[in-house]
């Protein structure tokens, strides 16, 4: 479903991505670890489309997204990308339920429709409760699951996580990594998740090592 081929990226002198070849398929749940500075958000950020690679190519679904021009790749972005970062970046002066709703609306969905989905995505992840609250009045394990439930509301064809659960204390770690497997079972999303956490690294269906800017398994 998604497919990197020899991907390269530098910054100045610095050689991050060398020649990076990988596959994920639909609904697999894979992690990518490795030491730091070794590449790995970088990687990250280029198959979410944030970055783009100095060589290499990049397909969703046999779509080269690697050739298409800036808003063609936001568009692309919006509906098919979700993403999941350590910090959780949720707008301060909306609820629970209407930043989840915020990529929807950018797409394009009516508001009653998104607050439809968001809703069920609280739902599924027993925080509907918090749905009028805004993130100050949430726990911090609370607005992680609000962060994915955004990440999942245009249902994405796959969702990003960079550390995920890394300012999360390790009970509210362990929940979020199990959600992400829920996840998966409800609605068939596939997961590709930067982490130095071993716990939700071994859990994963496969483990992608980078080191040094190249990729093993």
């Amino acid at each position: 479903m998604i497919k990197a081929v020899d991907i390269n990226k530098s910054y100045g002198d610095l050689h991050v991505l060398k020649d990076v070849c990988l596959e994920i398929g639909k609904g697999e749940v894979v992690s990518i670890v490795g030491p730091s500075g070794a590449g790995k958000t970088t990687l990250l950020q280029i198959l979410g489309t944030l970055d783009r690679p100095d060589s290499g190519m990049l397909h969703y679904d046999g779509v080269e997204v690697s050739k298409m021009k800036e808003k063609e790749l936001a568009r692309f972005r919006n509906g098919h990308i979700g993403f999941v970062f350590q910090a959780h970046h949720l707008l301060p002066e909306f609820t629970a339920l209407e930043n989840v709703c915020i990529p929807a609306l950018i797409k394009g969905v009516p508001m009653k429709e998104a607050s439809a989905r968001a809703m069920e995505l609280l739902e599924f992840m027993k925080i509907d409760g918090r749905a009028t609250h805004k993130p100050q009045a949430m726990s911090g394990g609370e607005q992680q699951r609000v962060a994915v439930a955004r990440a999942l509301i245009n249902n994405p064809m796959a969702v990003l996580a960079d550390e995920p659960s890394g300012n999360l204390d390790s009970q509210h770690a362990r929940e979020l990594h199990e959600l992400f497997f829920r996840l998966r079972e409800q609605y068939k999303q596939t997961f590709v998740i930067v982490t130095h956490n071993e716990e939700l690294a071994e859990m994963a269906d496969r483990k992608i090592t980078i080191i040094d800017g190249k990729n093993t398994e």
